[in-house]
């Protein structure tokens, strides 16, 4: 089967894990390093493109950042109403780069010509404007993490999808060469 092949890249990404609150005890949540099924299908219906076969993440490295947030719920503090803040730190992924492999070139055209986000909206990833065709060999060469949506006997739980009814969504890692290209982004 032939893929067509679209490149996004951006200065930075997160993806918040579904496990976040229960992980950050310590105020600190790193980026996760792949893309769930539901990331995925929003990426796809936001690009209006038939499916994205499968995709392929690296990144330059990780750099806490703090951000102040605030809550949503007012609070009273005498006279006043306020809403509380509090600081989170976030490990943020560096240059990532996401590779998506669509089965049509109609859709690789589409992608050509629109930015994606990971997860929040100022986590823009730009598309290379050349679609690369290859072959599945090929695409399974290219270095970085995809969480396969398999189940097997190395498959966890990732999370439930919300574009179906909250089905868990299983995957496992697949980790191919060297996924942090950091060399790459050392003479910016």
């Amino acid at each position: 089967m032939k893929y067509y092949v679209v490149k996004y890249s951006g200065s930075f990404g997160f993806i918040k894990p579904w496990s976040a609150v229960r992980d950050a005890s310590g105020g600190e949540t790193y980026s996760q390093q792949f893309l769930t099924p539901s990331i995925i299908e929003g990426i796809r219906q936001k690009l209006e493109v038939t499916s994205i076969l499968r995709h392929r993440l690296s990144y330059a490295g990780m750099d806490i950042q703090q951000e102040v947030v605030q809550a949503k719920a007012w609070t009273k503090k005498g006279k006043e109403y306020i809403k509380k803040r509090s600081i989170l730190k976030r490990g943020i992924m560096l240059y990532p780069s996401l590779y998506l492999a669509f089965s049509h070139h109609e859709d690789a055209l589409k992608a050509t010509v629109q930015h994606i986000c990971l997860c929040r909206n100022e986590d823009l990833l730009l598309p290379d404007a050349s679609i690369l065709e290859m072959s599945q060999d090929q695409f399974d060469q290219l270095d970085g993490y995809e969480l396969r949506f398999e189940k097997n006997q190395n498959s966890f739980l990732v999370g439930y999808n919300r574009f179906k009814d909250n089905e868990e969504m299983i995957g496992y890692i697949e980790i191919v060469g060297n996924p942090i290209q950091k060399e790459q982004y050392e003479q910016l």
